[in-house]
């Protein structure tokens, strides 16, 4: 049923903003979005800072991308250099924000991110509807940064937020955020799950998908492996991801820590990977490490490709596995627990298979992508019609 239409019964135009074009968990939300958006019969333009993978995948589902500058709050915006360049990268963005929307006549603003605020702002300068989706929760930051972050919100017409957990950490930072919209991802699954294998050898072959980077907590799962071989467990590990552009020294270092520990044969470097379900396919267990995600899609899409999943207990990645058989927690930093978590994969492996098969049913009902389409339809829908 087509839906995306304006009061006169003409097409509406939504402009959908992003940070980036790469196919990591919040590039790959905003693709289901938009696929949901241009299957109401919206016409789609993606405003996106750079070309990359994602450009072709949201071509491909009916949007036109158009390269737009946009300034992006990092951390680094804290230093007087990272200041200065925001000043300069905001000035550029909001003239060509502001001649992108009047060019398309833009209906509905969809924001995929809190990190690109000028868009909020440029919403409420020419009148356009702009609803806000919301996939950081920064608790890490001291409360004044948090309420310094989120204060754009608090002008947008509606909020979205791809978890409880982060509209917790919204609401701590501005109490009127506490009605954000809960929705959870669309996460679609591989076409064909292929079996686990019926019994270990003697390695457990681990996978991490993600973002190198200091933040994701690899650390731990080094020194995991360490100990395991010490007990005389043997695990290799795939990592299937790459640092942020400007990062590089921290690939650099981490292959230094994988050698200096003695795991240079058993840590590969698989780099990005633009599909993931062979890697996932090769694998026995997914290893989620983070000691903070506003959700965790790669969770997700360990169940549902029917591998257990081991995963810190930072809130969002506990919310993202809560009720399944073949996910576990452990404490954020604690080797001697990812240790037992990883030893319960080994030792329980025909009891985890056998339960793998009732969880990605529930996996595919919770993030069905279909229902996350109408969703979000629904949502803009409402937004294009008042």
């Amino acid at each position: 049923m087509v839906i995306g239409r304006r009061k006169d019964g003409a097409r509406a135009t939504v402009l959908v903003a992003h940070l980036g074009s790469e196919l990591y968990g919040s590039d790959r939300v905003l693709l289901e979005s938009v696929v949901g958006l241009v299957g109401g019969g919206n016409r789609v333009v993606v405003a996106l800072p750079s070309a990359g993978p994602l450009v072709a995948a949201l071509t491909t589902s009916g949007a036109r991308v158009v390269i737009c500058p946009t300034p992006v709050l990092r951390r680094s915006v804290l230093r007087p250099r990272g200041m200065v360049r925001l000043l300069a990268d905001t000035a550029r963005g909001l003239v060509a924000g502001a001649r992108l929307i009047r060019s398309i006549q833009a209906d509905v603003i969809y924001v995929n991110t809190v990190t690109i605020p000028h868009w909020v702002l440029l919403a409420r300068i020419y009148r356009v509807p702009v609803v806000v989706h919301v996939h950081e929760a920064e608790e890490s930051l001291s409360k004044l940064g948090q309420q310094i972050l989120t204060f754009p919100l608090l002008f947008a017409t509606r909020v979205v937020s791809n978890s409880n957990y982060t509209v917790a950490v919204l609401a701590a930072a501005h109490h009127r955020l506490s009605r954000s919209t809960v929705i959870y991802n669309g996460i679609p699954g591989p076409e064909e799950v292929t079996p686990s294998r019926a019994s270990l050898d003697s390695t457990l072959h681990l996978l991490y998908i993600g973002r190198l980077s200091p933040r994701k907590g690899l650390d731990c799962v080094l020194d995991a492996m360490v100990e395991l071989k010490r007990r005389g467990v043997s695990c290799t590990l795939a990592l299937v991801g790459a640092v942020f552009p400007g990062y590089e020294w921290y690939e650099q270092q981490l292959r230094a820590q994988v050698t200096a520990l003695g795991l240079y044969e058993q840590v590969s470097f698989e780099g990005f990977r633009a599909t993931i379900w062979a890697d996932l396919a090769a694998a026995d267990a997914v290893v989620v490490p983070s000691p903070n995600e506003s959700f965790g899609n790669i969770a997700v899409e360990a169940i549902l490709g029917g591998r257990p999943v081991i995963t810190s207990n930072a809130p969002g990645l506990a919310e993202a596995t809560a009720g399944y058989q073949i996910a576990q927690n452990f404490p954020v930093g604690d080797v001697e627990a990812l240790c037992r978590a990883l030893t319960w994969v080994v030792d329980d492996w025909p009891q985890i298979a056998a339960a793998a098969h009732a969880d990605i049913a529930l996996a595919q009902s919770r993030h069905s992508p279909t229902e996350y389409h109408r969703q979000v339809l629904e949502l803009v829908s409402d937004m294009v019609t008042k």
